[in-house]
Parts: C-alpha cells; structure tokens; sequence
C-alpha cells in the first residue's frame, strides 16, 4: 500500500523536532557540556546586582554620561530565572541556583527542591584551599550572600543563618545584620565566638570602615549596620572601598586563588519602592564597583569576572520623553518579574558565559572554570 506523502511528512517533522519539556523537572535537566576551549582562571568574582534588569542597567548608563564600566565585557549571555515552584524567583531560590547548580523553591536558602542542603561554588573553592569572601550592601545574613554559606529551609532564620556564618570557612566579610549575631534569642555571641576562631569584627559604631586596618594574618569581618545599610543616597560609603579591600586581602592569603560574591543588594528595594532615583543611585555605585573588580583584574590577567542578577524588579520602563539627563520612569509592579537576565563575562573562562541557559548553568559554568567538573 502506497503511503500518503502528508503521513511521511509529519512522521519526518515528529521524529526531527526536538521534545519540548513538559514539566519542570524536565525543563531543568542539565545542560549538555559543550566543548568550548578556554584558559582557566585562578579567581572567580561573582557580582550580583539584586534586581537588576536591562532597564535598570539602562537608566544608570543614560544618567552617567552615557557610560559604564559594564561596557567593557564582550561576552554576554542571558539566564531563566524561574525558581522550581514559581516563573517568579525570589533572591533566595535564585541566589541558591547560582551557588548550587539547583533550582528551589522560593524562601530556600542552599537547599535543593527536596529541602536537601546543597554544596555551594563557595564551599567548593573553600575545599579546594581557596580563599572566600563576600561584601553586600544588605545584611551579610539577607537572601543572596546566605545562599553561598548557609543552609536553611527560609531565609527569614536570620539568627540560624547567622549561625550559619559564624562556622563557615569565609575568610573575608562586610555587610549588615549585627544584631543576628549579638543580640540573640538564644542569647550566644556570635562575635565573641568568631573572635575565638581567628576573626578580626569591627564594626559602624566603633570605627567607619574606609578607616579600618585589616590585619592580612588574620580572617576579617565588618558590620555595615545593626540591621540593613542604609541606600547610598542616604550617605552609606563603604562599598566600593569594601570590594577593592576584598581583593587586596584574598589575593595576599594564598596562591590557590580566591572566590568572592559582590552583591549590590539595594539595586531591587529602589525596584521593590518604585523609586527611579533609587535605582539609578544604587546602579552607579555598583557599577563603579564592577570598575574596581575590572581593574584589578586586567593588572591580575588571572581572574573571571561574572556579573549579573537574580531577577528584574518593579517591571521598570523608561518612557516617551525621558532624555540623557531626566528619566521619566514607569512599574508595573512592585515586585519581581520573570523577564529573561543578562549575564556579563571578562576574563580567563569568559567564553563559557554568551548564550541563552538557565541561572543554575552559571554554577556549572563557574565550576568548570574553576577545574571542579570536567568536560
């Protein structure tokens, strides 16, 4: 029997077309390793601007003369924020993806969808010799830094996540939430303790920081505020001076390298206030941040730099009849949005990061790079 040529046709397409994922667990399986060459790096810089999306990136371009230092990296790709239980992430589920390679549920701080802690890229390098830190301008215990030290099933356990710190392997700290490690329920000092451990804390009250001496013998800690930093309009200074401390003290510890997370945390709550100016103060700090990192590592010619965010917040628009110096804002919501992220690469394993993936290929990306995985 002669078969009909619109049969063959649709057996051919059926049998040529990829299967689209049916479900999430399906559409987060990994990612077939590619075959990229690449120099590997000895440091990873991860630099996360909460709630950053193109529009955010682009009012702070517009409103600094038309440039930023995110102008200088050539290889960039973009990231699926989504969390496992919602097209809408939150920082923890995705502050988790890119620590751990694992997509969770919204509120989960290091653990995969099951509730089972997962090793983070930071736990990883700290295994490997290499030093770690982190400087934010939250909370050091907020969603996004937690996600690479801690392991809770919310992240609002501030005093757990604290506890969380305090026996980790991080070398290097700044950021807020004082009060979760010395005005417990439970009534422990945290400081006290980490000061037992080899710590050097200081803190607001006693000393600012560009004042600080950091004793490069020793682990090194500094509490921005009691509970969150005030934004930079408000007079908060420390961060971009925080980031190049960071990179001279991790790069004096060892010769095995470093992992650093920079966060630039307050990014997303001018997005969470519908506040341009905000967002747009915030963006430029971070940015001349993201210059700090570049400097260092065109001199270093060893480091990677990722730069990229979590999610986009506030549905933030730029509309008809703003100009270079005069943005006339728009939100659709005040909170998070599920739009597509990008991702910005410089330096050795830059190569890794152009395309379109899923935000926990940055994780696998990252440990790649590093020599953890093979390809």
């Amino acid at each position: 029997m002669k078969k009909s040529p619109i049969l063959f046709l649709l057996l051919l397409m059926a049998a040529c077309h990829p299967k689209q994922p049916t479900t999430l667990e399906e559409a987060t399986l990994p990612e077939p390793t590619d075959s990229i060459s690449f120099t590997p790096p000895k440091n990873i810089v991860l630099m996360i601007g909460d709630g950053m999306g193109l529009t955010q990136i682009t009012a702070g371009l517009y409103m600094n003369g038309n440039k930023l230092n995110l102008e200088q990296f050539q290889y960039i790709g973009l990231h699926k924020s989504y969390s496992s239980n919602d097209l809408i992430t939150d920082s923890a589920a995705g502050a988790t993806a890119f620590a751990s390679g694992k997509k969770t549920y919204n509120g989960a701080i290091g653990l995969d969808a099951g509730g089972k802690p997962a090793k983070t890229i930071l736990e990883e390098a700290e295994a490997a010799g290499m030093s770690t830190g982190l400087v934010v301008t939250s909370s050091i215990t907020h969603a996004t830094p937690a996600c690479f030290y801690a392991h809770e099933r919310d992240r609002g356990l501030m005093e757990q996540i604290a506890g969380d710190l305090s026996i980790s392997g991080v070398d290097f700290f700044v950021g807020g939430g004082k009060k979760y490690f010395d005005r417990r329920l439970d009534e422990r000092n945290l400081i006290k303790e980490m000061e037992g451990k080899g710590f050097v804390i200081s803190n607001f009250i006693d000393t600012d920081f560009n004042n600080v001496s950091i004793d490069f013998n020793k682990k090194f800690g500094y509490f921005t505020a009691d509970a969150e930093p005030l934004p930079k309009s408000q007079g908060r200074d420390y961060f971009v001076q925080a980031c190049q401390s960071a990179l001279n003290y991790l790069s004096s510890q060892n010769d095995k390298g470093f992992f650093l997370m920079i966060e630039g945390s307050q990014i997303d709550w001018g997005g969470h206030a519908n506040n341009s100016d905000y967002i747009i103060s915030e963006m430029i700090e971070f940015d001349q941040a993201i210059g700090v990192v570049l400097d260092f590592a065109k001199q270093d010619g060893e480091t990677l730099i990722i730069v990229t965010a979590d999610h986009e917040t506030g549905g933030y628009a730029i509309n008809p009849g703003s100009t270079w110096d005069s943005i006339i804002p728009a939100f659709t919501t005040d909170k998070h949005t599920a739009v597509l992220i990008p991702v910005f690469a410089f330096g050795p394993g830059q190569e890794l990061f152009g395309g379109l993936y899923e935000n926990t290929a940055i994780f696998d990306k990252m440990n790649r790079a590093l020599g953890f995985i093979k390809s």
